[in-house]
């Protein structure tokens, strides 16, 4: 069994604009549009790199997402990045009519994401991007588990033909992958083996699942740890197999209505079903507040994940 270990605390936005640098090497394509909040969302580095391949636009989703369209309809790859909450909310209208009703290709950072923003309270915790995002068609939809998975989704959107849409955080957190893992959109990830439970986990609580699994086995609880960093096309072969071990939980920093878990539910209700276990947001507003004392008050710490678990466990 591997045992993951955090090499460095580090924001997946770091690696978000990490990711933007290789690629803006890579190909002479990619355009970065900032929303006046460049340094923000890590988008400063390409833009002092690649001056004349930065645009600024200020406060104007909408009209950012309408450029970005206009880009990629000419033959450029746009990258628009800004708060996620603000990214989707305010331009939905434009991802999904001058995005994806055009099936273009470009790339949407949504930063700041979940309630790990901390004191930018309700109004800056984006909740609620995710099942927004994952129904518009053609749309792709990626959540990474750290900075060094969050550069490679980047990488890896750069060689798409569709809108995609990469979700990260502000706050540090453990980076625990590295750059010879495969990333293949569509095709979750394995990170630890057990038969009694499957936790399937996105984004931030990948890490926090993989903690709960190891904290499990000490009351000789095997579980299966999967980290989706796909959403949307998400794995179903995975979820089906996963479903052997008879309770599926899924964790994401994102309402379960709509979100992550509602998307592995559809394939279970229809494949496989199994019981489940959603562990996120629960009809509710995110809070002001320091970004751990958050995470532990929503239940979204590895203590409370493997809690949550052997609860259910003990009712089956």
């Amino acid at each position: 069994m591997k045992s993951w270990s955090c090499k460095a605390l580090k924001a997946t936005k770091e690696g978000f604009g990490e990711g933007l640098i290789i690629i803006g090497e890579k190909n002479p394509d990619v355009i970065a549009i900032g929303a006046d909040i460049t340094a923000s969302v890590s988008v400063n580095g390409f833009a002092k790199k690649f001056p004349q391949r930065f645009y600024s636009i200020g406060i104007a989703e909408q009209n950012g997402i309408a450029i970005a369209a206009g880009m990629a309809l000419s033959g450029k790859l746009p990258v628009f990045a800004s708060y996620a909450t603000f990214a989707v909310t305010r331009a939905l209208d434009q991802i999904r009519i001058s995005l994806c009703y055009n099936d273009v290709h470009a790339i949407i950072g949504g930063a700041h994401a979940g309630i790990s923003v901390g004191p930018d309270g309700a109004t800056h915790q984006a909740l609620e991007d995710i099942a927004m995002m994952r129904v518009l068609p053609n749309m792709i939809v990626l959540s990474p588990c750290d900075a060094t998975q969050t550069k490679l989704a980047v990488m890896a959107a750069e060689q798409c033909q569709h809108p995609v849409y990469i979700r990260f955080g502000r706050d540090i957190v453990p980076d625990f992958t590295d750059d010879s893992m495969p990333f293949t959109i569509g095709k979750a990830q394995c990170l630890k083996e057990g038969n009694h439970v499957a936790i399937l986990a996105t984004g931030h609580l990948t890490w926090e699942s993989l903690q709960a699994a190891f904290l499990l086995e000490k009351d000789n609880i095997h579980a299966r740890v999967i980290n989706f960093h796909t959403i949307k096309p998400i794995d179903k072969q995975a979820i089906i197999d996963a479903s052997t071990t008879g309770l599926i939980v899924t964790a994401e920093e994102h309402q379960t209505a709509g979100g992550f878990g509602s998307a592995v539910a559809e394939v279970v209700v229809e494949n496989c079903p199994t019981p489940m276990l959603m562990i996120g947001v629960h009809d509710r507003f995110g809070e002001s507040g320091p970004s751990q004392v958050l995470m532990e008050k929503f239940g979204l710490t590895a203590v409370s994940i493997a809690q949550k678990i052997k609860t259910a466990l003990s009712k089956q």
